[in-house]
């Protein structure tokens, strides 16, 4: 890890690709406010919070996994790791919600990447595959850690961290995201969208007049 920089958890590369300003809010700022999906996904989560592992037909299951990964600097929890007979580990991170969402899961799929990046580098196994599980349907969705994922994940990581240098909120989004965010009152992005388009509009009126 580099020097001088604090650990980044993986859960803020999931905020970060839902928006950059939902990220900061809980990382630099420790805001955290419920909502309906954040209580499913609490919800969800009770079934592997508690650390603990069981063998079956030759699978080695872990629940509530430590995470590391010194050379990116992140540090986590697997929901999920699934070790085969060679030790090669699994990771299936769970979500509420039902598999048929899966082309909404892109900011899932970066956050398994990331777990798989830290599973490789503590066990020196390659991770080509983790899954994410739907607690709705009770279904499985297998994702390939590709190098594009490799890759978004590490420029991800590194956007988090300049943000979180920078001591500054990004602008808030003001689209259909902010509906689903337990942030938003905290957030407020729609009157902050507002001022922000009476300044931009008096700043043209003055370069008018001018």
């Amino acid at each position: 890890m580099a020097e001088n920089t604090d650990p980044i958890p993986v859960s803020a590369i999931q905020h970060w690709c839902y928006c950059p300003r939902q990220c900061l809010l809980i990382h630099a700022e420790q805001a955290f406010a419920e909502n309906v999906h954040t209580m499913r996904g609490q919800a969800v989560h009770e079934r592997v919070d508690e650390a603990g592992v069981e063998s079956r037909a030759g699978v080695r299951t872990a629940r509530a996994v430590p995470l590391w990964c010194d050379r990116l600097g992140l540090v986590g929890k697997a929901d999920v790791v699934e070790f085969l007979a060679d030790g090669t580990p699994y990771p299936v991170e769970y979500k509420h919600g039902r598999k048929g969402k899966a082309a909404k899961g892109v900011h899932d799929h970066l956050q398994l990447a990331a777990q798989a990046l830290c599973l490789e580098e503590m066990t020196g196994k390659a991770v080509a595959v983790g899954a994410i599980y739907h607690a709705t349907s009770h279904r499985r969705r297998e994702v390939a850690i590709t190098d594009v994922l490799r890759a978004q994940v590490e420029e991800t990581v590194a956007a988090i961290r300049q943000a979180l240098a920078s001591g500054t909120l990004p602008p808030p989004v003001n689209d259909e995201r902010c509906r689903e965010c337990s942030l938003i009152d905290l957030c407020q992005p729609a009157p902050l969208a507002a001022h922000a388009r009476q300044k931009e509009l008096a700043a043209q009126l003055f370069l008018a007049d001018d």
